[in-house]
């Protein structure tokens, strides 16, 4: 019995793993869960936020200019080195989808960059290779923005977004900033 019991919870717990990240659009509500699981008691824990991002004072950050598919500047914001252009786009909400939330599963935050801060960047590895050959409008200075961590040496870089995109994950998806 006790196999068939551990078992038993081993498949809800990958039932609200899918389910929790998004895989199925079946609904668990928390009493299902409890009463497939044969435990009888319920634990919860509050949501945990990463914390406070601090930003560069003014003038002391990584410049990076985001531009739409004609060139016009969309935005200059500043960053801290380490960030990566998806998360700086999410944060100053501009408009660079990411469905995969920078998991390189998707090519929604494909951005084209100047050649010169192109050539400052290590080579893609084959997942993000893999992915931008499905991305709309690619170039050959076109990068995940996902993948692109800023350091001092990109200080004025400018990502333009492409004119579209293609999602196989879910299209219309908009995508939050966490």
């Amino acid at each position: 019995m006790r196999h068939r019991f551990t078992s038993h919870r081993r498949d809800i717990s990958s039932v609200f793993r899918t389910s929790f990240f998004g895989a199925t659009r079946e609904a668990w509500d928390c009493r299902s869960l409890w009463a497939l699981s044969g435990n009888r008691s319920f634990h919860s824990t509050t949501i945990s936020a990463h914390g406070d991002i601090i930003r560069p004072e003014p003038g002391t950050g990584i410049k990076v200019n985001f531009k739409d598919s004609k060139g016009n500047l969309i935005r200059t914001v500043e960053a801290n080195e380490g960030d990566d252009i998806l998360g700086i786009a999410h944060e100053y909400d501009i408009d660079l989808e990411g469905a995969c939330e920078g998991s390189i599963a998707c090519s929604t935050c494909h951005v084209i960059l100047s050649p010169e801060y192109y050539d400052l960047l290590p080579e893609p590895e084959d997942d993000e290779n893999d992915m931008l050959d499905m991305a709309f409008g690619l170039t050959d200075t076109s990068r995940l923005g996902c993948q692109v961590k800023l350091t001092k040496e990109l200080d004025g870089i400018t990502a333009t977004l492409p004119s579209a995109t293609r999602n196989m994950f879910v299209d219309g998806k908009k995508p939050t900033h966490h």
